[in-house]
């Protein structure tokens, strides 16, 4: 179990998301930082607040593939609610009081890691092709808009 290290290959070049990314980092290297800590209350409360964070990324992120039409949204969904799942196991049995604090992190990295790698970067066409064309057409607007104020005297 090591720190994690955040690897270029790893960013979509979506910004929300890679920043998304790079904060669930932070919080799997915060649990590790304080998995020998005596105070299993440290433990839950960074435990509590990746979960509750990665739940509201996941969120974001299967709004961004529907908004794009990504083919495959309703599967990558299903891969974020089977870990979801997963988690809420582990966590079960941290809060019956077993030590999961080291397979917790070694799962939640590999799993983060492979999900970016694997999953995640077969979206960013899609949502970069989604993010032009509505950023285009409201740019757009906002021309014509400029235009037809200058034409008609309102600008």
């Amino acid at each position: 179990m090591a720190r994690l290290h955040w690897v270029p290959e790893l960013d979509t070049g979506i910004e929300e998301i890679d920043a998304q990314h790079k904060r669930i980092v932070d919080y799997i290297n915060r649990l590790y930082d304080i998995r020998e800590s005596p105070s299993r209350e440290a433990i839950k409360d960074v435990i509590e607040e990746m979960v509750d964070y990665t739940i509201s990324h996941f969120a974001f992120e299967e709004g961004m593939m529907e908004n794009a039409g990504y083919t495959f949204s309703a599967p990558h969904k299903r891969v974020h609610e089977l870990f979801t799942r997963r988690v809420g196991e582990i966590k079960k049995r941290f809060d019956a009081g077993e030590d999961v604090t080291d397979e917790f992190h070694g799962m939640l990295s590999r799993w983060l890691f492979n999900h970016i790698r694997n999953e995640d970067h077969g979206y960013i066409n899609a949502v970069k092709l989604y993010q032009r064309v509505t950023s285009g057409v409201g740019a757009e607007t906002t021309k014509r808009k400029g235009f037809l104020a200058r034409l008609f005297g309102g600008g």
